[in-house]
C-alpha cells in the first residue's frame, strides 16, 4: 500500500525514481536495524561477544541512513543538489565514513570467523570493543583527509548526491594516490580478504559436516556453527553483490576522462543498488538466528498481548477411584524471564474458589476449582489427596 501510494503520488509532487526509492530504504533499514538494536538492548546482559559487530553494523546502518539520505531525498525534489559546498561535504564525507566502517566491519566478522572456524581461535569482548575503535577511528581519519587538501568531495555525476573526486585522478598527483589508496586499499583489499575467508569457512564447515553425516554422527553443535556461518556468508555475501556495480563504475571514473564509457545517468542504479545493502542483514539475522525470533516474538507480544492469546495445557495423574477434583489454570501467552511460583490460599466447599497461583510479568494468573476436596493445597502441588484423581488444565 505504501509503494503504491508513492508511486500514484509521485505525478503529483514530482518524486523521482530515485526519491521514492531512496525512501523506501530508510523506511526498510530504519524499521529493521532498529529492531536488531532494541532486541539487543533487550538481551544486552545475555549477549556474546560475537554479537557486537553485528551491533556496530546495525548501528553504521541505521545511523547512515537516518543522517544523510534524507538530504539526498530532498535534493532530487529540486533535481539538483541542495545546498553550497558545505552540504556536499557533509553528505560526502558521512557516507564515506559510514560505508568504510561497514566495509570494516564485514571484513572483520570474516577474519574472526575464519580463525575461530579454522584454527579454534576466539577474541573476547575486550578485543571486539577494540576492534570496533579502531574501525571507527581508521575510517574517521582517512575520510578527513580531503579537508585538509588531499582529495575532494564533489557532487556526482547525476547530480543528486556527493562523494570522493573519483576523477580526482586527473587533476594531481597527490589527489590520484588518494584516490588510487581508497580503492585498493579501502576496497579492493576488504572485498577479496571477504570473499577468501569466506569460501575457507564454508569449505571447512561442509567437509566436516560431511564426515559426520558419513559416519552416521549427528552433531548438533556442528549444526548450529554451520547455520552461524551460512549466516555471515549471506551478510559478507550481500555486501559484496551491493557495492560490486559501484565499484566497477567508479573504477571507469577514474581511468577515463571522457564520458562514452559511463553517461551520467548510468552512476544512478550502481549508487542506488550499494545503498540497497542497508536492508539486507536485519532479515538475514531473523531467518538465520532463532533467538532473534524469540526475541522479536517476545517484543511483539509485550507491546500487543492480544497476539498471543491464551494457553491451556492438560496433564491427568494416576488414580482410579472417582469423584476427583479438577483444576483449571489459564496462563497468558506471554514471554517471561522468571520460573512461575506457587502461593495457595483456598477455600473449600460445594462452589468453585479463585486461587491466585502464578504471576507472569506482574500479572495475576488465577486458578479456577470445580471440587469439594478439603486438601486443596496439596494438589497445587501435585500431591491428590486420598482417594482423588486430580486433573491439571
Amino acid at each position: 500500500v505504501f509503494i503504491l501510494l508513492l508511486l500514484s503520488s509521485r505525478v503529483l509532487i514530482g518524486l523521482s525514481l530515485k526519491s521514492f526509492f531512496t525512501a523506501a530504504l530508510i523506511l526498510l533499514s530504519v524499521l529493521g536495524n532498529g529492531l536488531v538494536l532494541v532486541i539487543c538492548y533487550r538481551r544486552r546482559k545475555k549477549m556474546a561477544g560475537s554479537e557486537l559487530l553485528c551491533v556496530n553494523l546495525a548501528v553504521v546502518d541505521f545511523l547512515c541512513c537516518i543522517c544523510f539520505y534524507p538530504l539526498s531525498i530532498l535534493s532530487s525534489f529540486h533535481h539538483a543538489w541542495l545546498g553550497d559546498n558545505i552540504t556536499c561535504v557533509y553528505y560526502g564525507l558521512g557516507c564515506f565514513i559510514f560505508g568504510l566502517c561497514g566495509i570494516f566491519t564485514i571484513t572483520a566478522i570474516s577474519i574472526i570467523r575464519y580463525l575461530k572456524t579454522c584454527y579454534s581461535l576466539w577474541l573476547e569482548g575486550t578485543n571486539l570493543r577494540i576492534a570496533c575503535f579502531t574501525i571507527w577511528l581508521m575510517a574517521a581519519v582517512w575520510s578527513s583527509f580531503p579537508l585538509f587538501g588531499w582529495g575532494e568531495y564533489v557532487p556526482e555525476p547525476y547530480g543528486l548526491s556527493c562523494t570522493v573526486a573519483w576523477k580526482g585522478y586527473h587533476t594531481s598527483a597527490k589527489d590520484a594516490f588518494y584516490v588510487i589508496c581508497s580503492f585498493i586499499c579501502f576496497t579492493l583489499v576488504p572485498i577479496v580478504m571477504i570473499v577468501v575467508s569466506q569460501s575457507l569457512i564454508l569449505f571447512k564447515v561442509s567437509r566436516f559436516s560431511y564426515s559426520l553425516s558419513a559416519k552416521g554422527i549427528r552433531n548438533n553443535l556442528r549444526h548450529k556453527e554451520k547455520k552461524l556461518s551460512m549466516m555471515f556468508f549471506c551478510i559478507s555475501l550481500g555486501f559484496v553483490i551491493a557495492w560490486a556495480p559501484y565499484a566497477v563504475v567508479s573504477f571507469l571514473f577514474i581511468f577515463h576522462k571522457d564520458g562514452r564509457y559511463m553517461a551520467p545517468k548510468g552512476f544512478v542504479f550502481p549508487a542506488l543498488f550499494a545503498k540497497s545493502s542497508h536492508i539486507y542483514n536485519p532479515f538475514i539475522y531473523f531467518y538465520f538466528n532463532k533467538t532473534f525470533q524469540q526475541e522479536l516474538r517476545c517484543l511483539l507480544l509485550s507491546l500487543w498481548p492480544k497476539l498471543g492469546g491464551n494457553r491451556v495445557g492438560a496433564h491427568v495423574t494416576s488414580g482410579q477411584q472417582a469423584p476427583y477434583p479438577i483444576h483449571i489454570q489459564l496462563q497468558e501467552r506471554l514471554c517471561t524471564k522468571n520460573k512461575p511460583h506457587s502461593k495457595s490460599r483456598t477455600k473449600s466447599g460445594g462452589r468453585a474458589s479463585n486461587t491466585s497461583s502464578h504471576h507472569f510479568r506482574d500479572r495475576p494468573v488465577y486458578a479456577c476449582w470445580g471440587s469439594s476436596s478439603k486438601n486443596i493445597s496439596n494438589l497445587l502441588e501435585n500431591k491428590p489427596a486420598k482417594g482423588s484423581l486430580p486433573i491439571s488444565l
